[in-house]
């Protein structure tokens, strides 16, 4: 029997990612890495979490393995499995046993959206034990204190049958994200896309009122994301209205009277 692993130089960010910090998030990050805390990130949907987690690995110059989580992720998903390769057994490490494995930065996005025996499979890494158990192979791995376990989840979707319960929020440090001011998210569309600073300012002031309409048909507003979208496409020539249809109120949502009103919301700013 062989173990495969990914080399972890695979996973490094070797240039820096672009990102404006909005509070003490990056000095809260160090040092919670420094002191082997695992991280906990709360924010809305495309508002800046897994740049930060890019730009935090880059800082930190370790590996960064990201796992999307979803509603069929195991913890066999993430430890790893025994495969069928070449006639022979072979043990292919998880992303988390690989990220333990490389002393590397291991970022659950979305962490409650995985089946439930996925969060209970991080306990040991997330306290004072810092150890996976690799059941299958009769091991106990140890996390090195350069390995980081960082999760997200965005508490505005959340229900009670997908919650992150208090045995798992209360092992890590969070950090609370959210839409950047009005100035800063200009900023952020202007160096992302190249947009005149004009029209970023006009698509941040869009994004502000439909985000006013958060709880009143709409489950979220235009997140930062979806605001560099248009602006991409308006650098491409598209006019701005259309732009802001495709790649925001489209986004946003299917219903029809929605529709409409996020399209008038757009017509009146641009």
């Amino acid at each position: 029997m062989a173990a495969q692993v990914l080399k972890p130089e695979e996973y490094f960010i070797t240039e820096e990612p672009y990102y404006e910090p909005v509070g003490r998030e990056i000095e809260v990050f160090e040092a919670a890495y420094r002191n082997q805390l695992p991280v906990l990130l709360k924010g809305p949907t495309g508002c800046g979490k897994t740049r930060f987690m890019e730009h935090m690995a880059w800082r930190l110059k370790r590996p960064l393995i990201t796992v999307s989580c979803h509603d069929d992720l195991t913890a066999s998903d993430l430890v790893g499995r025994f495969l069928i390769h070449g006639g022979e057994t072979v043990w292919i490490d998880g992303p988390l046993a690989r990220a333990v494995r490389s002393g590397g930065i291991c970022y659950l996005d979305e962490i409650v959206e995985g089946r439930k025996d996925t969060t209970v499979v991080i306990h040991p890494l997330a306290d004072d034990r810092r150890v996976l158990p690799m059941e299958k192979l009769g091991e106990l791995l140890e996390a090195s204190s350069e390995f980081c376990m960082a999760i997200s989840y965005n508490p505005g979707y959340q229900s009670v049958l997908k919650d992150l319960k208090q045995s798992t929020r209360q092992r890590f440090v969070a950090l609370e994200f959210d839409y950047p001011s009005a100035e800063l998210e200009s900023r952020i569309i202007v160096n992302e896309t190249g947009v005149d600073p004009e029209m970023a300012t006009q698509l941040v002031k869009f994004a502000q009122m439909t985000r006013n309409l958060k709880g009143s048909g709409l489950e979220e507003g235009a997140s930062t994301r979806l605001l560099v979208h248009a602006a991409k496409l308006m650098k491409s020539g598209v006019s701005p209205v259309i732009a802001c249809r495709s790649s925001i109120a489209q986004a946003l949502t299917d219903d029809a009277e929605m529709l409409i009103a996020v399209n008038e919301l757009s017509a009146s700013v641009f």
